[in-house]
């Protein structure tokens, strides 16, 4: 026994030795809490507690098996009659021995995602439902809401928010779509996912027998990750710990990111209402993590008011200040971030593993993909696929396709029902069908069908669905004859609108509909991009050659090398858990992270500033953050301020030049609410005085009112001093061509350049 205590801290310690009553293991990041957890359990084994009485729950498998694993090595073999698993497993095989009481055989199938949407898709057809307005994905997810919620078909019907909800996404059938689902599901004698906790609620809930029958069981309760629980998960917990009081639950409120999957921080921080007579340890030392990130990160969350108070420390090595990279665009910041991991990888002699980029949004991918391909860093998507890969850019990029190329039967096939046009499965079926038969491709068959209606007839086509046909080959054969006039942006913008395509993503207001319309939106800041870079080749800027171009980036995305020295690049929802040497947190500006929908409430607010928290402590050794002045926006450059977030981090943390790119300039320096609790900090700041206040020439407004000549001698906040190469205008954008005495030659676009003229020509 003793030696298993030797392993713990104090506090740990005292944690693993409360076996009597509720206790609530409050764990910072990196603080060991599987640790606590697992001894936690091998103590109660070796205190004779039957194996059978203890029930412990996880989010993951892979966390369950590990953590048995563990025990099974302290506590001896007798670990394997635990109850250990995640909340589906465990209540999963509760429900096959109650299966009969709630109107199941135990021999019930466990439907996956992929069954279920399955018959959603069979439902839709039954129903004769629009598939492009109710998809199966969204369908699916709108039922696992209700579920989570303990919400049933019935409830769902009668509940008149969710129906007006239903209304505005035009998918008024929601409920009677819900019901069928519920009925095919009991009449296959199955289950879903998540029918796992829904039917261990009702079974709780309608059969108080059996209910006490499992508060009786299991003497003692244990859960991991408390502040990810949902109303259903949390409602289980509570009523089997109501007799015997045995429950500890760890997490970290800090750490509670997942709302929208329906996780509900209340429950962490209302366990001291549920359980009056509970006792509270804090495992509040990092053993991850350098003391200045530990300490970045307490200045960061002790914005929030909702919380519960912990003061984390670490007790490791200082480690170096955080860094801040202020680009001036979005692609720059790609650049700087895949320079700076050059830099780290050769001049620290890191693996690239030990390095992950963390993004708010999966969209941001792209940037970093290309920028790190082109300084050949191996890198792999985590959590995720490659930008190029997701289907609403596969839809985008079969239109471009198709009209480069006709006869490309994959990509019309893909895009002729979407956006939907009533033109269904039976009827391509017949059209793919003729097209064999007269070693036609489905362009000409389409066409051929366009100038003799009688084929129509012929192949049993509606003279309505016939028009749809014709209709789409005209609106394809419009953009056929813009294909080698237009370059690349103008005409991905075209066909983004006249396709139909925006006005069906904008219906969509769910998170996975916001998140596509990002996508698009981030696809044609790329070709805006690579038309501007190719508009001095001769047809560089057509979008066959950015076709050609994006071929090639999706086949290098073809990961066959099994060398797993990558960097890793996940949203920061996917880094939960884990931990890197390195980390750049990339995107930190206002609208982004904090995105404009968090910052209408504070409870999203407060979210989002946990999300920062968990990306910056996933760091061991170094953090470094980036933001962009201006980012592409469906096309057109806007300006970007970085996020209140990086002043919500005490300064005292931040290195000298990251203050500086942070405070850039006067007016942003004065808003600021940064902490200067260090003296020499708050002597270094008095010292950075904006540029322009000791400069001859200088405006008071806009960058570009400047009068630039060649041969003027600038400076720039980042870059230092240059002298003015040359100036370009174009349209209502002014350049500035300057060779910097230490940077070389950079071109900055002069309203967001913030130029000071140090020496002017005579």
């Amino acid at each position: 026994m003793k030696d298993i205590l030797a392993d713990l801290n104090p506090i740990q310690q005292e944690a693993v030795k409360h076996i009597s009553g509720p206790s609530l293991i409050i764990a910072g990041a990196g603080s060991g809490k599987t640790r606590v957890l697992t001894y936690k359990i091998a103590y109660l084994l070796m205190n004779n507690v039957s194996p059978n009485s203890i029930l412990a729950l996880t989010f993951t498998n892979k966390a369950a098996r590990e953590m048995k694993e563990r025990i099974v090595k302290i506590a001896g073999k007798q670990a394997n009659k635990l109850w250990m698993g995640t909340f589906h497993s465990i209540f999963a095989r509760i429900l096959r021995i109650e299966a009969t009481t709630i109107g199941f055989t135990p021999q019930f199938s466990i439907y996956d995602t992929t069954d279920s949407l399955s018959i959603l898709r069979g439902i839709f057809k039954e129903m004769e439902l629009n598939d492009k307005v109710y998809t199966d994905r969204e369908v699916y997810n709108r039922i696992s809401m209700a579920k989570n919620s303990l919400m049933t078909p019935a409830a769902y019907k009668l509940n008149p928010q969710l129906t007006e909800e239903d209304l505005k996404s035009h998918r008024p059938k929601m409920s009677g779509i819900y019901q069928r689902y519920v009925m095919k599901c009991r009449t296959a004698n199955a289950m879903d996912f998540d029918d796992l906790l829904l039917y261990t609620n009702i079974l709780f809930r309608d059969y108080p027998d059996i209910l006490k029958k499992y508060q009786h069981w299991f003497k003692y309760i244990l859960v991991d990750e408390y502040q990810d629980t949902n109303v259903a998960q949390y409602l289980i917990v509570k009523r089997l710990a109501e007799v015997s009081k045995n429950v500890t639950v760890v997490g970290d409120d800090a750490q509670s990111i997942y709302s929208f999957r329906g996780a509900k921080i209340e429950n962490i921080l209302n366990f001291r209402k549920d359980y009056p007579n509970y006792a509270e340890y804090r495992l509040e030392q990092n053993y991850r993590s350098t003391q200045t990130i530990v300490n970045a990160a307490n200045s960061l969350i002790s914005k929030n008011k909702k919380q519960l108070k912990k003061s984390c420390f670490s007790e490791g090595i200082v480690g170096e200040k955080i860094d801040v990279i202020r680009a001036f665009t979005d692609q720059e910041e790609g650049q700087l971030v895949a320079s700076s991991i050059v830099d780290t990888v050769y001049g620290k002699q890191v693996n690239s593993s030990d390095i992950a980029i963390l993004y708010r949004t999966n969209a941001q991918s792209r940037i970093f993909e290309d920028a790190l391909r082109r300084r050949n860093i191996a890198y792999r998507i985590y959590g995720g696929i490659s930008f190029y890969q997701r289907a609403e850019i596969k839809d985008a990029l079969a239109y471009m396709r198709l009209t480069v190329n006709p006869q490309d039967d994959e990509s019309l096939n893909r895009i002729i029902n979407y956006p939907t046009r009533g033109i269904g499965n039976n009827t391509m079926e017949k059209l793919q069908a003729y097209a064999i038969d007269n070693s036609l491709s489905l362009w000409e068959t389409i066409n051929r069908l366009s100038s003799n209606k009688l084929i129509a007839v012929q192949l049993g086509i509606k003279e309505s669905t016939a028009k749809k046909i014709i209709d789409f080959k005209d609106l394809i054969a419009s953009f056929i004859a813009k294909v080698n006039t237009d370059n690349a942006y103008t005409f991905a913008l075209d066909i983004i609108k006249l396709s139909g395509m925006i006005n069906d993503l904008k219906t969509n207001q769910t998170p996975e509909g916001i998140s596509r319309m990002e996508n698009i939106e981030e696809l044609l800041n790329g070709i805006k991009e690579y038309t501007k870079v190719a508009e001095t080749k001769e047809n560089g800027a057509m979008i066959a050659e950015y076709l050609q171009n994006v071929s090639l980036i999706t086949d290098m995305d073809k990961d066959s090398n099994k060398d797993n020295d990558k960097v890793t690049l996940m949203t920061i929802h996917s880094a939960k858990g884990l931990e890197f040497k390195y980390v750049y947190i990339v995107g930190m500006e206002e609208g982004l992270f904090p995105g404009n929908n968090s910052i209408q409430s504070e409870h999203s607010l407060e979210e989002e500033r946990r999300l920062f928290y968990v990306a910056l402590t996933r760091a061991a050794f170094k953090a470094t953050i980036s933001f962009a002045q201006t980012r592409y926006r469906w096309g057109n450059l806007s300006s970007s301020r970085p996020s209140r977030f990086l002043r919500d981090i005490d300064s005292a943390y931040l290195s000298a030049d990251a203050i500086k790119d942070v405070l850039f300039d006067e007016k942003k320096c004065s808003q600021s609410n940064f902490s200067y609790n260090n003296p020499e900090t708050k002597t270094a700041n008095r010292n950075l005085k904006p540029l322009q206040q000791k400069q001859e020439y200088r405006s008071e407004e806009a960058v570009e009112t400047l009068t630039l000549t060649p041969g003027m001698e600038v400076e720039h906040a980042r870059f230092g001093r240059g002298r003015v190469a040359g100036i370009e205008i174009e349209g209502n954008e002014t350049r500035a061509k300057i060779e910097f005495y230490n940077e070389g030659v950079k071109t900055l676009i002069l309203r967001y350049a913030k130029l000071s003229i140090t020496n002017a020509p005579e």
